[in-house]
C-alpha cells in the first residue's frame, strides 16, 4: 500500500491533483484504520492515465465515464450505450486526433530542424 504523497510522485502529478481525482471518482483508495488514505500500484496507474487523459484536454465528467473501460475489460460495457455518452466521447476523439495531427507535424518540424542544425554544427 502507497499514502498520497507516493503516489502523486510516481504519476507525476501534485498531491493536490490526486486529491481532485479522488472527489471527481476518478480514483478510489482504501482507507486505513486511522483514516489515510492506501493506494496500491493500479491506482498509481490510474492516476497516470487520468492525469494523460486531463492533459488531452477531456474534461473529467468523459473521463469518469469511459475510465473504467479503458483497461480493455470489453464485459464492463453498458448493455445499451447512451446516446448522448457516445456523441461527447465522439467529439472528444475528434479533438485528439486533431491535436494528434497538429503534434505530428510540430515533431516532424522539429526533426527537421534537429537535422539541419546537427549538419551544420
Amino acid at each position: 500500500m502507497v499514502r498520497i504523497g507516493e503516489v502523486a510522485r510516481l504519476a507525476g502529478v501534485s498531491v493536490r491533483a490526486v486529491r481532485y481525482y479522488e472527489e471527481e471518482g476518478l480514483v478510489r483508495p482504501a482507507r486505513g484504520g486511522n483514516g489515510y488514505r492506501c493506494f496500491d500500484e493500479r491506482d498509481v496507474e490510474v492516476v497516470r492515465q487520468v492525469r494523460g487523459l486531463i492533459e488531452c484536454g477531456l474534461p473529467t465528467r468523459i473521463i469518469r465515464e469511459v475510465l473504467p473501460y479503458l483497461d480493455g475489460t470489453g464485459e464492463l460495457l453498458p448493455e445499451v450505450p447512451c446516446e448522448y455518452m457516445i456523441d461527447q466521447v465522439e467529439r472528444q476523439r475528434e479533438v485528439l486526433e486533431r491535436r494528434i495531427s497538429c503534434l505530428t507535424r510540430n515533431r516532424d518540424a522539429l526533426d527537421a530542424y534537429l537535422e539541419a542544425a546537427r549538419k551544420l554544427a
